[in-house]
């Protein structure tokens, strides 16, 4: 089948002396995000070759604690979601996602009251 399509994604990572990032900045132009600033980012790529997932974590200095929380709690948030997409696998990705309920609880991401 013919490609009908390529799409490009970029990121751009500023760094200090000590090459520790400063700035996060990404452009994906067919979604419309053109020099985004970013804190954080977690990218996966599965490598065919060797069976194995290739992992670039990545945040600023200007990221706080307490937002890596929420910002790890969310992204297992939508593995479990892309997982059961992916896979159909509705009560692995519900157990993923009471997961993601102990880890909140865990965190203390939520007040009492649900906020």
């Amino acid at each position: 089948m013919a490609i009908a399509h390529k799409s490009e994604i970029k990121i751009t990572v500023a760094m200090d002396e000590n090459r520790v990032p400063e700035e996060l900045v990404w452009d994906a132009t067919d979604g419309g995000i053109n020099n985004e600033p970013a804190r954080a980012m977690l990218l996966s790529l599965w490598d065919e070759k060797s069976e194995d997932t290739l992992a670039i974590d990545l945040w600023t200095k200007e990221m706080k604690l307490d937002d890596m929380k929420r910002f790890f709690h969310q992204t297992i948030i939508s593995m479990a979601d892309s997982f059961e997409r992916a896979t159909d696998e509705n009560a692995m990705a519900a157990d993923m996602r009471d997961f993601a309920h102990h880890f909140a609880d865990k965190m203390q991401l939520f007040t009492k009251n649900g906020e």
